[in-house]
């Protein structure tokens, strides 16, 4: 059962307001708003997949219902993929945030891309060099006018130089607000191409295309946009969420074996605060979670996307925190720490090894509080270091990581938040946690 959701103002513009309809007589935009709170619950309760209707074409919202249901109907066959049944299908998985749009994950997905541009006039597709002949690829398979936006490898990318230059070249191309942005890359790629995106115009659309792991479990998804400046990352950005994105793991068997590392941090991160199972998994194989496009890695890869859509949809712009309760903070599990070290080595650091770090140092300050136990703590430094990540970093360093530290997006005035564990799978923000306790917790993560 597939629910075609639509907000009532569109819904009301669809049918027209001088409609002759004995349901929505007088107020059409009123009438129709009752009409969807009162068939909301059963609508619900129906359906077994969603498709966000407000910004798609027709044949899109066809394009979107098949690939919903694919995997029920017709796997795909692709004889490139690393299966145990030599059946490889595609997942779509919904988000419903302010602007519903589908994730869809598996081999060959960049064959989507020409449905999902539709007849838009112009596109421009912002790629890293590594990604040229890709980017040219997908150039000649669309029908619009193609501009192609050469970038700086990683945190590189995410300047204020860079942006400019993109603004530029939309100002030359002649970009409106009804043509589209492509982020084909890495999470500094679709962060970049996203802020572009937010604000040309004050905003048009753009589509996420990440090629890395750590961008499909994180980056690439929820609508988090941004650069970096001199006082930290990502400090300036924008929540603007994609059309569509598409996570093609056949891509994944190009990277090197330290950006897989890398991406299984983020995949790690989601086992800890919301599916244990996929801490399960990759116990149980850590080679094949580390097999680009493996069943096994395409498994975590779609259950880490399902936190990320499960918790972005609830809270897109991180205002539901509270003192029982955390919202779309609890992703940035490690990060503070994470964000911290990578400012002091200058971006040399791939992001996952610093949320490696991260993730060990906020464990110890659960346990200290009393929240977890050390065999959860071991838990984190076991894995972590199984899968190749490092688990310490220079012990020296904490005054100038604390310090970092203080400019972090979480805080409220000068009260430092972190995401920490009450247990498996349980996330909470502890606040203005004492300085010797945390001293004292990030020695222990540098022993």
């Amino acid at each position: 059962m597939v629910w075609l959701e639509v907000a009532a103002g569109h819904a009301a513009d669809r049918v027209g307001l001088n409609v002759a309809r004995p349901l929505l007589l007088g107020n059409v935009r009123g009438q129709m708003r009752a009409l969807l709170e009162k068939r909301l619950p059963t609508y619900a309760a129906l359906a077994t997949h969603r498709v966000g209707t407000d910004t798609r074409t027709p044949e899109q919202v066809a394009d979107a219902v098949l690939d919903a249901v694919a995997d029920l109907v017709l796997p795909t066959a692709h004889t490139g993929a690393a299966t145990r049944t030599g059946i490889a299908t595609r997942t779509c998985l919904e988000v419903h945030a302010e602007t519903p749009y589908t994730v869809q994950v598996g081999p060959g997905v960049l064959d989507r891309v020409a449905s999902l541009v539709g007849d838009t006039r112009r596109v421009a597709v912002l790629h890293p060099p590594v990604l040229r002949d890709v980017a040219g690829r997908i150039a000649g398979e669309i029908a619009a006018e193609t501009l192609l936006i050469e970038l700086p490898d990683g945190e590189e990318a995410k300047t204020v130089t860079v942006l400019a230059d993109c603004w530029d070249r939309l100002a030359a191309a002649g970009f409106t607000r009804s043509d589209l942005v492509i982020g084909l890359g890495g999470g500094a790629t679709t962060d970049l191409a996203g802020f572009v995106a937010a604000s040309w115009l004050r905003g048009v659309r753009f589509l996420n295309l990440p090629t890395t792991v750590l961008a499909m479990v994180d980056a690439a998804v929820g609508g988090k946009t941004g650069i970096n400046i001199g006082a930290g990352k990502n400090l300036v950005g924008a929540f603007h969420e994609p059309i569509g994105v598409l996570c093609d793991t056949d891509v994944l068997r190009t990277l090197e074996p330290r950006e897989l590392r890398s991406g299984m941090a983020e995949v790690v991160k989601c086992g800890f605060i919301a599916d244990p199972q996929i801490l399960d998994l990759v116990e149980g194989d850590v080679a094949g979670g580390l097999a680009p496009a493996s069943d096994l890695q395409t498994e975590v890869i779609r259950r880490g996307i399902a936190v990320k859509a499960r918790v972005v949809t609830g809270d897109l712009r991180e205002r539901t925190s509270t003192a029982d309760r955390i919202g779309r903070e609890q992703l940035n599990y490690g990060h503070t720490l994470a964000h911290a070290i990578e400012q002091r080595e200058h971006f040399h650091w791939r992001h996952g090894e610093a949320i490696s770090v991260g993730m060990v140092f906020v464990a110890e300050v659960a346990r200290r509080l009393g929240l977890i136990d050390e065999a959860l703590v071991a838990r984190h430094r076991t894995l972590l270091g199984a899968v190749g990540l490092p688990v310490r970093y220079e012990a020296e360093a904490w005054p100038e990581l604390r310090a970092t530290m203080a400019l972090d997006k979480k805080n409220r005035g000068d009260t430092l938040r972190l995401v920490v564990l009450r247990g498996l799978g349980d996330p909470t923000i502890a606040e203005g946690v004492d300085e010797d306790l945390l001293a004292e917790a990030y020695a222990a993560t540098c022993r």
